[in-house]
């Protein structure tokens, strides 16, 4: 008999497995965002994770474009694994538009790949859940989509948290008083950092990348560090846009989107303007949106996003402006499992059905099928054992609600209910079951 070597078992760094007791939750996660998508009116689509090269290449960056995973195919052509789901849905929409019609509105939610360093909740391989309105340029749609992330966030039970938002019109309006207005793309890439390396570094890099001196860095910086409620925002930023016929529509696509919020029910505590919000990729041109948790600020952005009114033009003569944001779902578990927010459980069913009268096999198997066709997930145990070790499993597995019945039982029409969280057990006919179970569960998340 030939021997072989066994091969390691290992992940790729910036790749990892999720076990389910991490599963369930992220996908309990995908659901909310797909329930608050479809609420507005968004409907699923699907493109591939592979793009010819040229689709992706210059679209968000330079740094994009270092980060991605890039390679020729079998077939000789030059190909890359998707960075976002934006630029995907541009092409997607320059391809298909005549038979979706305009404005179309649509959800995503799929993996994106990035060759970047890892660090806390940041991998290469991720989620994201997006949401994008394309072919109108209506302040309406820029409002829908503060309201969508603020019902989103709700909806995943988070009480504190901001959404920051910002106008890269202002910022364009800052940069041509400034001088740097034709460096644009350096100054907002190396603004978009000032969160994680401090204006110091921020400055340095402006000064490196963009070639502005000093004082131009640090009057670009100084209005990104202004700090104030909303509406003293808008008042000391309108003389930094003075001249800038970009600089004041974009302060007034601010006021129009505050105000909008607000009367969706968005309050100010919830929705703050912040002047140095950049976000990093390149075809940003208006408003634009970053969400924190009041609890873990530190994690950075959860949900980003904004609009971009000239991506599609690389595709089509037609225009195609967009507005969306976009849920990173993974920085977003790892931001709840360090807050634990996150319940250890490894099955999504919550009832257990024991196994121990061997006898009663199709019993026990139409007893499961009944609970399930009531609503209540059930995981039948597939052979009989003591039920001493069938309860640790249940238990390990994180089950709610054991139903407990034997061969007595079994004659008697009657079963245990036992709550696997405080060991509180009752005796139940078979014929109330179903409404004892609702009753139990009618509690928990």
């Amino acid at each position: 008999m030939s021997s072989r070597s066994l091969i390691t078992p290992r992940t790729l760094k910036g790749f990892r497995d999720y076990l389910p007791e991490v599963m369930i939750p992220r996908e309990r996660l995908m659901e909310t965002a797909r329930e608050v998508y479809r609420s507005f009116g968004f409907s699923p689509i699907d493109t591939p994770a592979l793009e010819y090269t040229a689709i992706l290449l210059g679209k968000g960056g330079d740094e994009t474009d270092k980060q991605l995973y890039r390679f020729e195919d079998k077939g000789g052509r030059d190909v890359a694994l998707r960075f976002d789901l934006t630029v995907p849905l541009a092409r997607f929409v320059a391809q298909h538009g005549q038979e979706l019609g305009m404005p179309f509105k649509r959800y995503h939610i799929g993996p994106v790949w990035r060759g970047e360093n890892t660090q806390r909740g940041r991998f290469r391989e991720f989620i994201q859940c997006d949401f994008d309105t394309i072919g109108t340029e209506s302040i309406v749609s820029d409002i829908e989509t503060a309201v969508v992330i603020h019902e989103l966030f709700a909806k995943l039970g988070f009480e504190r948290f901001v959404i920051r938002v910002n106008d890269r019109k202002v910022l364009t309006g800052v940069l041509e008083r400034v001088g740097l207005a034709d460096r644009a793309a350096p100054v907002l890439r190396a603004l978009d950092k000032l969160a994680k390396v401090g204006p110091d570094k921020v400055a340095a890099e402006i000064v490196a990348e963009a070639g502005a001196s000093d004082k131009e860095a640090r009057e670009v910086l100084r209005v990104a560090t202004l700090d104030g409620s909303n509406a003293d925002m808008l008042e000391r930023l309108a003389p930094l846009v003075e001249g800038s016929e970009t600089g004041r529509a974009g302060l007034e696509s601010l006021r129009e989107l505050l105000a909008g919020a607000s009367a969706a029910g968005v309050g100010a505590e919830r929705l703050r303007l912040d002047p140095s919000i950049a976000r990093g990729l390149d075809y940003y041109t208006g408003t634009v949106f970053e969400t924190f948790l009041g609890d873990l600020e530190d994690i950075g952005s959860v949900c980003s996003g904004g609009r971009y009114d000239d991506l599609a033009s690389v595709y089509t003569k037609e225009r195609l402006p967009g507005i969306g944001a976009s849920m990173g779902l993974d920085r977003l578990l790892a931001a709840m499992q360090e807050l634990g927010l996150v319940e250890a459980v490894r099955t999504p069913a919550p009832i257990f059905l024991p196994f121990f009268a061997a006898d009663r096999r199709d019993d026990y198997l139409a007893l499961a099928s009944r609970l399930r066709a009531a609503g209540f997930g059930t995981e039948l145990y597939p052979k009989a054992r003591k039920l001493g070790a069938q309860l640790k499993y249940a238990d390990r597995r994180g089950h709610a609600v054991a139903v407990i019945i034997g061969e007595d039982e079994w004659a008697a029409g009657t079963c245990q209910v036992k709550d696997l969280a405080t060991g509180a057990s009752e005796e139940v006919a078979l014929s109330e079951l179903t409404a004892v179970l609702g009753r139990t569960l009618a509690g928990r998340k």
